[in-house]
This record gives structure tokens, C-alpha cells and sequence, in this order.
């Protein structure tokens, strides 16, 4: 089995792995509410998806 003959020093490797960050997922805002979800998605605020209302979501009293 090969063995590497130098080792591998910190600069190598971290440069090696500057593309294995995590990157920040797309996020839209809702045109009917104005929350942040994810695109192609309901909106768990209000409901709303293409201007038509495919879930039923209860309001919360604030008290």
C-alpha cells in the first residue's frame, strides 16, 4: 500500500477543503404574509401557495 512521503501540512489540507462549506439554502418571502420559506413551498404561516390557500392553519391568540 503507498504511503504518502511527506505528511500533509495544515495549509495543504485547508486549502484542499475551502470548497466543503456549507452553503446558506435559497429563501423567498410569501407575497400573501411576508414570511421567509423556501421556494415551491406552502406557507406554514399562512397557508398560501400560488395565491390559493392549500393548508388550513389556526391563528394563535396572543394574550
Amino acid at each position: 500500500m503507498a504511503v504518502p512521503f511527506r505528511r500533509t501540512s495544515k495549509t495543504k489540507k485547508r486549502m484542499r477543503r475551502t470548497h466543503l462549506k456549507k452553503s446558506v439554502g435559497a429563501l423567498t418571502t410569501c407575497p400573501k404574509c411576508g414570511a421567509t420559506i423556501r421556494p415551491h413551498r406552502a406557507c406554514t404561516k399562512c397557508g398560501y401557495y400560488n395565491g390559493k390557500e392549500v393548508i388550513a392553519v389556526e391563528e394563535k391568540e396572543e394574550n
